[in-house]
């Protein structure tokens, strides 16, 4: 035999009645309030001493790069040593040619296999016939050789 289950209906409370007219209240007040902002974008559209206007400059301005030259192979431009950028450019780019069949220009241990480790040791030894261009914003470069670093 089945048991036939049946939904109680309730009875609307006096504070369900509350709080429908206090949500009523507050939809009314927010379009209220959407109508006002709605007013205010437009009057802000409408004025144009609002907008900034900006100095606009010709790029004319020549560009050219100067070499700057320096006496007994000092480093002008920057610090002394290379930067741990330049170190990871220069790692990265010898470590590409090695992986492509670039000879060896060191004599390297054994325990060496991977191209990083191999391209690492030959920075720390300056052989590699490589130069580090740095440049500044006012068009001066120095072309620095990985000896003259220290």
């Amino acid at each position: 035999m089945a048991i036939k289950r049946t939904k109680k209906k309730s009875a609307l409370k006096k504070t369900d009645d509350i709080e429908n007219d206090k949500i009523g209240e507050d939809s009314e007040n927010s379009l209220e309030q959407g109508e006002n902002i709605q007013g205010q974008l437009n009057s802000i559209s409408n004025d144009e001493d609002l907008t900034k206007k900006y100095k606009t400059y010709d790029a004319d301005v020549d560009f050219k790069l100067r070499e700057v030259f320096s006496k007994n192979d000092d480093i002008v431009i920057g610090p002394n040593r290379l930067t741990r950028f330049e170190k990871a450019r220069i790692t990265g780019a010898r470590s590409l040619q090695l992986s492509l069949g670039a000879p060896i220009l060191t004599k390297i241990p054994s325990e060496f296999t991977d191209t990083i480790m191999i391209a690492r040791y030959e920075l720390e030894k300056k052989t590699l016939p490589i130069s580090i261009r740095r440049i500044l914003p006012n068009g001066l470069y120095q072309d620095i050789p990985i000896d003259w670093t220290v």
